[in-house]
């Protein structure tokens, strides 16, 4: 049995039309005679989408009792055991109701298609789990219902619902997607054409992403080399000299001019060891590559033309941009150079910018590295002037200059056999040395066109060009040998100055460091395994690269270990065994990051532990004393009233029923502010935000203290602020008390409130012992006393609930020192015009 095809409509905001074209898909199936039933979808009272809910099978749906109320979830099992051909599930990113089969409704999704049911979802951009950080940048409301990227990605279709914000707008006015009570509210914050058009740029670059993934897996399997330009990818050659800044920046403006466009900057590496690249340089330039929002490549390669063009064929890049050389004119006699060759070689698919710069002509500063291994042109010219020349140089000398002398013949013969040493190695140097000795023998030794020595002078002039021959052709090899092992070294060193540079840089991302071997080394796929003991499976830890990854290390084409249970696996070729050790660092710098990231995930876990602790503790001493004072007063006062033993007045009856209810309110409140803190800690408290008064709020705030305790100065022509009454009344009444509790005797705490720029702030003034600058910030933590406190005077939450409260509706509270002595709270609300981020229930509502 297989597994299930999934598709999803994503969307850009709800009311697209996700779930209509969801259910159309379903009509057109069902036409088809396609077993197709609606597993789950929420038409949200829609009526256009409810209409298209006839005609199609619905599976009933479980129902799951949570906190005194009945919950209707997809029932699993019952579409399990229905097993249609396609099923439709609406809201893929929706969190299940505590109690059901799987926390996340995606969960669900997933065992419908590992039993081989086609499904049908729906999501809306905004609750993808990496966007999370940008929706609410935008918006203001950051999504807790969301469903992980991976998932999505790996969907087999993916449909684009798109519409243009004033189209949705119209939608929204009209009573299409929200009730009409919530239309206005809708339409002025989150509905805002600026929010709107943001999330659909938002969806359509994922999409287009995610279409380009779907296209290089295509040409990857169909192994098509030749460019589409279906988008605009800008590669640029670097060389790691000054100009490389002026190239970047020129591609930049170039991908401005087409929409989507992209740079890739890449810096193609010799195997035999660098050239003049400044690592200095290569980092500024990656930086700037980064923050022109491009990236930045560093790859292998002997031939830097066939490298780079290579390279932007296989990114499909549409256009190439390389400076203008820097050798100077007599260097064009060793060749065309880089930027000729790739512009006669790129073919009509790939256009090539050539940019001139300050640096053309200047010459390249230090001379390039030797190449490690001769390469094979260069060994066929070392055998030609070891075998050709000597050939040569005889019939030059036989007819052109035949009385020149043995001892010039003998030196003209071991220059051509040192060329050949120089050209080709040792052993083509031999080969000069044994052909030039037979030849000076038989054409140039008495007696002539013999090969016989009739002087012994001549013998030993024979030997002593051999002898040094054989000298100079060895000393030339072990010089290409070392040179060979330096070139090999300084290679690996600066690809391990480049590892470690990342890691500097906090580039610490295992799949970015397993990209990058996979770029340095030109494999295929990079995959880390792992597996607890040597009886169990494999697991697949990370891995880059496309198709899937290998299960198991044998299964590459290289395999590194990593201890007992880590290994790192290689597809795409076979490296040679010198590479194992740049390998072996790439694998256990993986196991590091690896390491770090779960140190760090376990440090995190820790925290909140230690955080929780913290709390429980604090709570624990609240509860042993400051709850404990007023229950034990209410005890008394009960027990006193129920006692038969002492008849008591009514004037003492009253006196502890006012103690009962004073002891009642306290511990009321103590509890409530217990409540408050725990609703913060848990990012329960959700602000619903109107236009509202500080007149009409304030006074209300104020019911608990006495009237002689506060003075009250709240302009009537105050403008509105965007507030919750509730939050706010609660916030500002713990702010009064707590300055009432420490102003002295038969002064009045000021309340005061004024307008500034796109603010209004209200000042909460006392006259008390104020609080030194280095507690101003402290004094809002949970079960934090300042000073000398009595026990009795509360558990320390007020100023934090009222922190929390305020920051909920997109205002601050402040500490500041009251001229004169003691301490003024500031409330900073933003006014009705105000352009902060807006929260409010009905925001959160996602089709």
């Amino acid at each position: 049995m297989g597994r299930g095809k999934l598709r999803i409509y994503l969307g850009s905001a709800p009311g697209v039309g996700k779930t209509y074209s969801m259910l159309s898909e379903a009509h057109r199936r069902v036409e088809r005679g396609t077993d197709c039933v609606v597993a789950f979808v929420e038409h949200h009272h829609r009526p256009r989408t409810e209409v298209m809910l006839h005609g199609l099978e619905t599976m009933p749906r479980s129902e799951i009792e949570y906190r005194g109320t009945v919950f209707t979830e997809m029932d699993v099992d019952a579409v399990l055991a229905r097993k249609p051909a396609v099923v439709l599930v609406d809201e893929l990113a929706h969190s299940n109701i505590p109690g059901s089969r799987n926390p996340k409704r995606w969960q669900d999704v997933e065992e419908l298609l590992a039993a081989g049911i086609d499904v049908i979802s729906t999501v809306n951009i905004q609750h993808l789990e990496s966007l999370g950080d940008v929706v609410e940048a935008i918006t203001g409301i950051r999504q807790k219902e969301t469903v992980p990227d991976e998932v999505v990605r790996r969907a087999d279709q993916i449909e684009l619902v798109d519409m243009s914000p004033q189209a949705l707008r119209r939608r929204m006015a009209h009573g299409n997607i929200y009730k009409p009570d919530k239309v206005d509210a809708a339409l002025s914050n989150y509905f805002r054409p600026g929010n709107l058009t943001a999330l659909r740029e938002l969806a359509l670059l994922w999409t287009a992403d995610r279409v380009d993934e779907y296209l290089q897996e295509y040409r990857t399997e169909h192994r098509v080399s030749k460019i589409w330009g279906s988008r605009e990818r800008i590669v640029v050659g670097l060389t790691g000299g000054p100009e490389g800044r002026t190239l970047i920046r020129r591609a930049a403006r170039l991908a401005e001019k087409g929409a989507g466009g992209e740079v890739l900057a890449v810096y193609i590496s010799r195997s035999d060891g660098l050239t003049s690249a400044s690592p200095k340089e290569l980092a500024v330039q990656r930086a700037l590559v980064e923050d022109l929002g491009g990236t930045f490549h560093h790859v292998v390669g002997d031939d830097i033309p066939a490298g780079l063009l290579e390279f932007s064929r296989g990114v499909n890049a549409t256009q190439v941009v390389l400076g203008v050389s820097r050798r100077r004119s007599w260097q064009y006699v060793f060749g065309p150079g880089v930027s000729a060759t790739v512009a006669r070689e790129s073919g009509p698919d790939l256009d090539v910018h050539i940019v001139t710069h300050d640096e053309a002509a200047k010459g390249r500063g230090l001379p390039a590295a030797r190449r490690a291994k001769l390469g094979r042109s260069r060994t066929i010219w070392g055998w030609f002037v070891g075998l050709a020349g000597p050939v040569l140089l005889t019939l030059l000398l036989s007819g052109a200059l035949p009385d020149v002398g043995l001892a010039n013949d003998v030196l003209l013969f071991l220059t051509l056999t040192v060329a050949a040493a120089l050209l080709g190695g040792l052993r083509p140097a031999l080969a000069s040395a044994a052909v030039g000795s037979l030849l000076l023998n038989y054409y140039f030794t008495p007696p002539i066109h013999e090969l016989t020595i009739a002087d012994p002078k001549n013998v030993v002039a024979l030997v002593i060009f051999v002898g040094v021959a054989i000298a100079v052709a060895s000393v030339v090899d072990l010089a290409a040998r070392r040179t060979h092992q330096a070139a090999r070294l300084r290679a690996e060193a600066e690809t391990l100055s480049f590892l470690a540079g990342s890691v500097l840089r906090g580039e610490t991302g295992l799949d970015a460091l397993l990209d990058r071997l996979r770029e340095t080394f030109a494999m295929e796929s990079v995959t880390l395994l792992e597996r607890h003991d040597e009886t169990e499976p494999w697991e697949c830890v990370a891995g880059v690269g496309p198709g899937r990854p290998v299960a198991r290390p044998e299964d590459a084409d290289v395999d590194i270990p990593v201890g007992d249970h880590l290994a790192l696996a290689l597809t795409g070729r076979v490296l040679p065994a010198e590479d194992r050790r740049v390998l072996g660092a790439f694998a256990a710098q993986a196991a590091v990051v690896l390491d770090r990231q779960r140190l760090v995930d376990a440090a995190e876990e820790a925290r909140r532990l230690a955080e929780g602790n913290k709390i429980r503790t604090s709570l624990l001493a609240a509860v042993s004393h400051d709850l404990r004072t007023p229950l034990a007063g209410i005890k008394a006062s009960v027990s006193s009233l129920r006692s038969d033993d002492v008849e008591w007045s009514e004037e003492d009856q009253a006196l502890l029923l006012e103690g009962i209810e004073e002891g009642a309110d306290r511990l009321d409140h103590l509890v409530g502010n217990l409540l408050d803190v725990s609703r913060l800690e848990t990012g329960t408290v959700t602000a619903v935000l109107r236009q509202t008064d500080l007149d009409e709020v304030v006074p209300m705030a104020l019911v608990g203290v006495d009237d002689d305790s506060v003075e009250l100065d709240i302009p009537e022509t105050l403008p509105m602020v965007v507030v919750d009454r509730g939050l706010l009344e609660r916030a500002v009444a713990n702010i009064v008390e707590n300055a009432v509790k420490y102003s002295p005797a038969g002064t009045p705490v000021l309340v005061a409130a004024s307008a500034i720029a796109d603010r209004v702030e209200l000042r909460v003034v006392d006259r008390g012992p104020g609080v030194p600058d280095e507690a101003k910030d402290r004094i809002f933590g949970a079960f934090q006393r300042y000073g000398d406190a009595p026990r009795g005077a509360g558990v320390g939450l007020g100023l934090a609930v009222a922190r929390g409260f305020v920051e909920a509706m997109g205002g601050t509270v402040t500490a500041e020192d009251t001229p004169g002595g003691g301490l003024t709270m500031t409330v900073s609300l933003r006014m009705e015009d105000g352009t902060p981020p807006f929260r409010s229930d009905a925001t959160t509502e996602a089709p």
